[in-house]
């Protein structure tokens, strides 16, 4: 077996030109051994360093799955010689929020290992939220009073304090949600701010203390805190998934006559709570009522109603929908198309996908690759790849360049469909444009043309992965 030397970062020269090959994994280690200094901020990073991106990138994503796996974590961290700056903290934490313990531990490895590194009010907070999700409340105070005691410098922000609210809530501790409302003034925070106001609503409203919300209503008021459209969502959402649309619009009417009315009318929030409580053909049928008086629902309304929708296969009723709210006088944003479009690609609806496209387009919404991606997809499921080619390549002429996860799907399509000299056509052209494929597409490609009789071609292909790679 032929050992690295981790001191020179150079292989052998008697190993041969295959083994030098490393796998994605392997080069980011040796990567983080010959210890790379991340950059502390995006700034350091120009625009066309793609390599450098990708390297931090990986480096992060590295660092993170050690911190989620391995059971050894700190003795793994201190071989890698990394360099903690405030930013990778941040990252490494925001990628493991789903793994509580883990993610403390590489905190406290970070501050116990690196003298000069000094936590901001960023890793605090996320680290915060992180621990309060996860119903871990005594290390999350642990955190806040290490904050209060020896990060004086440091504060938390309305969110975060909003975020462990919620977190009460979300678990059913509604009195220490309270109690953590009424401590915001020791915790440095303004208490007569409506997203706390609206954080502690949310947690009566998980309780079903509705009794109680319509107190901190009424508190709300008198501190001169005005309702913002997620104060009436929560409630309105709560009343719908208790089954009582009649107190939702009475508390809706009542608001309105104290000269509170809601952002958005009242129907649309009523439409939504219905969508939050899964009651569709109800959300539906109020739709139809609207549509049949001539008015239409906002266009954030009618968002949610055609996403959800969609999910349950009915596409049909949603292109009809948003042909008749256009023609009641809706515009349509750019979160309508990026909806409609992937989902009608999806049914087949070829010819709707492209009128959609063109609507889009018209309303001058630029195509971005995320928005013709699904019909490329869509027309390569269907086998019709030189359509899918004229089409990709027309978007390139009209100025809107692919990147690279639409030539990657493109590839693995063609793959796919048997196109490998397509494929390896993309690959070259990604390349050329300083984009780098993924290691697989190489090897989907590689082995497609050998197993076609194209050896020439696929050493090619070869030759370019490693002159790509710098291996």
């Amino acid at each position: 077996m032929f050992e690295h030397n981790n001191t020179t970062g150079e292989w052998p020269q008697y190993l041969p030109l295959s083994q030098k090959m490393l796998t994605r994994t392997k080069l980011i280690h040796l990567l983080l051994l010959r210890r790379i200094n991340l950059p502390s901020t995006f700034k350091t990073l120009t625009t066309t360093a793609t390599a450098t991106r990708d390297e931090y990138f990986a480096a992060i994503h590295h660092v993170a799955n050690i911190v989620r796996r391995d059971f050894y974590m700190e003795r793994t961290l201190n071989k890698l010689r990394i360099t903690v700056t405030p930013e990778l903290v941040y990252r490494v934490l925001r990628a493991c929020s789903h793994s509580p313990a883990e993610s403390l531990r590489f905190f406290n490895w970070a501050r116990s290992h690196h003298p000069s590194y000094h936590p901001t009010s960023l890793e605090f907070e996320q680290i915060i939220k992180t621990l309060a999700d996860a119903n871990n409340y005594q290390s999350m105070w642990n955190i806040i009073h290490q904050i209060k005691t020896h990060h004086c410098h440091v504060t938390l922000s309305t969110e975060a304090v909003s975020a462990v609210i919620e977190a009460y809530g979300k678990h059913r501790h509604v009195d220490q949600a309270v109690e953590v409302f009424n401590k915001t003034l020791l915790l440095n925070c303004d208490q007569n701010n409506v997203q706390i106001y609206n954080s502690l609503l949310f947690a009566l409203c998980e309780s079903k203390l509705f009794h109680g919300a319509y107190a901190l209503i009424r508190r709300m008021v008198r501190k001169g805190v005005r309702p913002d459209k997620r104060t009436y969502s929560i409630l309105v959402n709560a009343w719908c998934s208790n089954g009582k649309m009649r107190e939702a619009q009475e508390f809706l009417k009542e608001m309105s006559d104290k000269g509170f009315d809601p952002p958005v009318r009242g129907r649309d929030l009523l439409i939504e709570g219905l969508l939050n409580a899964g009651m569709y053909e109800s959300a539906k049928e109020m739709v139809r009522k609207m549509m049949k008086e001539g008015f239409v629902p906002d266009v954030g309304t009618f968002n949610a109603l055609v996403e959800v929708l969609c999910k349950f296969d009915e596409v049909e009723f949603c292109v009809g929908l948003y042909h008749e709210v256009c023609r009641l006088g809706l515009v349509p944003d750019v979160n309508t198309y990026k909806i409609l479009i992937p989902a009608v690609s999806k049914a087949g609806l070829m010819e709707e996908a492209f009128r959609l496209l063109h609507n889009a387009s018209e309303d001058g919404h630029k195509p971005f690759p995320s928005l013709y991606a699904p019909i490329i997809k869509a027309l390569c499921r269907r086998g019709q790849f030189d359509d899918a080619f004229c089409f990709f390549s027309d978007m390139k002429l009209k100025g809107h360049p692919p990147n690279r996860p639409v030539y990657t799907m493109l590839i693995t399509m063609c793959g796919r469909g048997g196109k490998f000299v397509e494929a390896a056509n993309y690959l070259v052209e990604m390349t050329e444009i300083d984009l780098m494929p993924m290691s697989r597409c190489f090897d989907m490609v590689t082995d497609g043309l050998k197993n076609c009789g194209k050896h020439d071609l696929a050493k090619r292909i070869e030759q370019l992965e490693v002159s790509a790679r710098g291996v």
